[in-house]
Order: structure tokens, then C-alpha cells, then sequence
């Protein structure tokens, strides 16, 4: 019987190779246009700066990084696991805000056991997924004395987070390919407006002034992508980690061994600020970025 060769994920594994059917010898396709990452990014609190809410004056983006294999590998199975061991079906979508307040699907838990260990479950899948984190607190409160007109915070965070993302591809070799950025559809108008900012700053409006190779692609959240969803997860934490840095956070104690860093995977957990995680305005007792 003829042996069936099955055809590759990823055109990088070395154990998937294709058969030259003039030549009858293996060959591995290694031409590709595309990245080995991608990247999936929602935010925390509102971008808006009419009224700024006391009690969270923050607008967090947080970019999570996947490699293309390890996300489709692991974690989109770990998170379909974890939804059918606590509810039976993967229709799903995981919100840290309606899980926080228990609300619509997640009033689901009977004692503050139960809700502790799906807590627990659903922050030990982030602590074993490979992501790298990059991330953009933005104080409103300091951005208004700083700027009258107040600037927008989502576009603000995100020129800092897109250049910070170059210099991780960089890093990988990988900045000459294209590298897509999901994010999660708010409206035709907020859409259209972020979309002409992005596309903006990747083309050459940036600290460098070079041309940045990622596109932007909007998921609606009837998709129900796991990458988007775990970004979900993360952005709040970031936040109260910024707000209240006294406050215990276990999430966040697990989140800041996955932010960007100088020296790479051998100092995680260390040397992140203004890399991984960028304040802006800067405390005063900061130099500027």
C-alpha cells in the first residue's frame, strides 16, 4: 500500500515534507509571506475623554503574541477543554467582565469554591500558553492636564504597542513578512477610525519612520476566537496592576512573566517596563519615554 503523505500545518516543520512528484524526492516549502506570529489585541476600560471614571481612569491595550503553531497546537485546545469540562458545549465566548460580575452564561457557580477553581483552571491555561505580552497603560487623568485636547488613548496605545511588536519581529527575523493583527469589531464608526490609524502609523508615521508589515483584521465577536479571548483576560489585570500595584493579582502575577523583556525567554518576568508594558504619561518620577 502506497503510503499517504499528509500535507503540512506549517511549512517550518521539518517532519512535514512534500514529495516532488516529477523528482519523486522530498522537498520543504519554505517560501512564505506570511509571519510565524500572530497577534490578537482588545483593551481595558473606555477610550473616551469627556468623563474620566475615578475609579478606573485607565485605557489598557494589551497585545498577546502567539507562534502560529503553539496557538492552534495547544492553546485553542486547552481553552475548548476548559469550556466543555464547565459547560458541557464550546459555544462560549470567555469575558473576564461578565465572568468577574458572574453575569449572562457565568452564573454558573453554586459556591465561592467553584468560582475559585474555574479561576484558577482558566489562569493556569494562560500560565502554560506560550505568548509574548505587549501592553500600553494609558493614565487619562494625566494625559488631559498633559494635552488640552486630551488625544485619543486608543490610537496613542496603539502606535506604542505596534512599534514595540516590530521590535519583537525584528528580533525573530520575521520583520519582513506580514504579520496580521486581530482585534474585535465595536462599531462601523470606531472600526473605520481605528483602521485609518493603523494603517497610518504602518505607513511610516512612527518613531523610525519606516513601514510596518502588519494588517489589521477585524473579528466579530460571533467568531469566538480563543486569541481574542484570551487577550480579553488579560488587558484588567494589567490595568489594576497599574492602579493599584499594592492590590494582590494573582493574574497579574502570571502576566508579567509573559510581557516583552530585555535578554529574552532567560529573563522573564524582569526588565519588561517600556518594553512590554509601557505607562503613558509617564509618573513623574520617570524620565519621558
Amino acid at each position: 500500500m502506497a503510503e499517504i503523505l499528509q500535507l503540512p500545518l506549517f511549512e517550518q516543520d521539518p517532519s512535514a515534507d512534500l514529495v516532488d512528484e516529477a523528482t519523486h524526492s522530498k522537498k520543504i516549502d519554505t517560501d512564505s509571506l506570511f509571519s510565524k506570529y500572530i497577534v490578537y489585541v482588545d483593551e481595558s476600560g473606555d477610550h473616551g475623554m469627556d468623563t474620566i471614571d475615578p475609579q478606573y481612569p485607565l485605557f489598557v491595550l494589551a497585545f498577546c503574541v502567539f507562534h502560529k503553531r503553539h496557538y492552534s497546537e495547544q492553546v485553542v485546545s486547552a481553552l475548548e477543554k476548559f469550556k466543555f469540562n464547565h459547560f458541557g458545549h464550546d459555544q462560549i465566548v470567555l469575558h473576564e467582565n461578565e465572568i468577574r460580575k458572574e453575569k449572562g452564561q457565568f452564573n454558573i457557580f453554586r459556591s465561592r469554591e467553584q468560582k475559585h477553581q474555574f479561576l484558577h483552571e482558566l489562569t493556569e491555561i494562560i500560565q502554560y500558553s506560550n505568548f509574548i505580552l505587549i501592553s500600553c497603560v494609558i493614565d487619562k487623568r494625566r494625559l488631559k492636564k498633559q494635552d488640552s485636547s486630551g488625544g485619543n488613548p486608543y490610537h496613542i496605545a496603539l502606535g506604542f504597542c505596534l512599534e514595540k511588536l516590530y521590535e519583537f519581529l525584528h528580533e525573530k527575523q520575521q520583520q519582513g513578512l506580514l504579520t496580521h493583527v486581530v482585534v474585535e469589531r465595536r462599531g462601523p464608526k470606531e472600526d473605520d477610525e481605528l483602521e485609518l490609524e493603523f494603517r497610518r502609523i504602518c505607513d511610516r508615521n512612527n518613531s523610525q519612520s519606516i513601514v510596518l508589515p502588519f494588517d489589521v483584521l477585524f473579528s466579530d465577536k460571533k467568531v469566538m476566537s480563543s486569541g481574542l479571548q484570551l487577550a480579553d483576560l488579560v488587558a484588567r489585570p494589567i490595568g489594576i496592576s497599574v492602579l493599584r500595584p499594592e492590590q494582590t493579582n494573582r493574574a497579574f502575577d502570571v502576566l508579567k512573566y509573559k510581557f516583552y523583556c530585555d535578554g529574552g525567554r532567560y529573563c522573564v518576568g524582569e526588565g519588561y517596563e517600556d518594553l512590554g508594558l509601557m505607562i503613558y504619561p509617564p509618573p513623574e518620577s520617570e524620565k519621558p519615554r
